[in-house]
């Protein structure tokens, strides 16, 4: 048997394969290819990737982001705020997320370090928009926008700085900002509202109720809510439905009770109403779509506010459902996965069994019927 020099490059022992790298570089070299093992895998195959230097790399691409942010804050005005160094320290353990360059990183902490300066910084300023704030930084005014990775660095800076815990819902962030004088965007979004009629003596009180005496809609905006005195007597029903068609068809019949709408899922404007109408001791009574996004937000306001069902029982909708199949309704199909109903288990099962989704339009009649009864 013909035996090397050398270490053999490869030996069997049971189910074991042990591979000797030397002495299999020496055997190619020494072979008719005439090259080294690298050289050989590179000829059969993709370019070999030095792990280690890899990940040496990546390591110190990481570094350099970091380094550059204390950089950053050593040489603002900011330098020597005792803050700042929990902020850096927080911002070290939460990282970059997933997906960011070091590049856009490093550009991104820049510029949250240039928003803290104007804002907690010892030449700041009077009031000023967030829109505004983000162009001076960013050169876009959504820059700032929530949900945005600078918004949300800027945003723990001040929460640190003020001693407060960084908030988890959008009522919170703006009161955030309005801590340094950030006047975010209060009049774009808006909830949808009929016959409220707070007993304040301001004017937006008197012009709600002007509006619920003429049978009109109200759309109030973040800056209504903040401004409002939202004062209704205690133990006032408060309807809330999910459609807007539901409010015109009140209007149209000059309907008595006072009803707010989510518009869908119930954004942060139409929670802050409904908050503030808990808060003053109002009681909730809530319909919303027969499909299974309706009776997940219908448990939502059940369970933040202990709204009670309207209209929304499995008699309601088995008589909604044979009532629409008899006019010649199209039946929607009931899609997705089944959600229990928290007032009625026998919902749920109840609509598995017909497989029908049920918009609110649907009853319209027996809504606005009720919202025309007086308490």
């Amino acid at each position: 048997m013909y035996r090397a020099a050398v270490s053999e490059p490869i030996s069997i022992r049971e189910t074991a394969v042990t591979v000797h790298l030397d002495a299999l570089d020496t055997r190619l070299r020494a072979s008719a290819a005439g090259l080294g093992l690298r050289n050989v895998l590179e000829e059969l195959g993709p370019p070999l990737t030095d792990r280690r230097a890899a990940r040496a790399g990546i390591a110190a691409r990481r570094e350099h982001v970091w380094s550059s942010l204390a950089s950053a804050l050593d040489a603002s005005p900011l330098a020597g705020q005792e803050w700042t160094g929990q902020w850096y320290d927080t911002l070290r353990r939460t990282g970059v997320p997933r997906g960011v360059p070091p590049e856009t990183a490093i550009r991104t902490l820049q510029q949250a370090v240039q928003v803290l300066t104007v804002l907690l910084g010892p030449e700041r300023g009077g009031t000023r928009g967030r829109g505004e704030l983000a162009a001076l930084a960013t050169g876009s005014a959504h820059g700032l926008d929530d949900g945005t990775w600078l918004a949300r660095l800027v945003q723990r800076g001040i929460a640190v700085a003020h001693g407060t815990e960084l908030p988890s819902d959008a009522a919170g962030r703006r009161a955030l900002w309005r801590l340094v004088a950030v006047t975010p965007d209060e009049v774009s979004s808006t909830v949808l509202t009929y016959g409220l009629r707070p007993v304040g003596g301001g004017w937006r009180e008197q012009a709600l109720r002007q509006r619920a005496d003429h049978h009109a809609e109200a759309h109030l905006t973040p800056r209504d809510l903040h401004d409002l005195q939202l004062r209704l007597p205690a133990g006032t029903v408060i309807h809330i439905c999910e459609n807007p068609r539901v409010v015109e068809a009140a209007a149209d019949a000059t309907c008595v009770r006072p009803l707010v709408c989510t518009s869908g899922s119930a954004a942060t404007v139409a929670l802050t109403l409904l908050d503030a109408l808990a808060a003053t001791g109002c009681r909730f009574a809530y319909h919303g779509d027969f499909d299974w996004p309706g009776i997940a937000l219908a448990n939502r306001i059940n369970h933040r506010y202990g709204a009670q069902p309207w209209r929304m029982g499995a008699e309601d909708y088995e008589h909604l459902a044979a009532r629409s199949q008899a006019e010649g309704i199209p039946q929607l199909p009931l899609d997705g996965q089944p959600v229990n109903a928290v007032w009625d288990p026998g919902l749920a099962p109840a609509m598995t069994a017909l497989g029908v989704a049920l918009h609110e339009e649907v009853a319209l009649d027996l809504l606005v019927d009720d919202l025309s009864r007086l308490a």
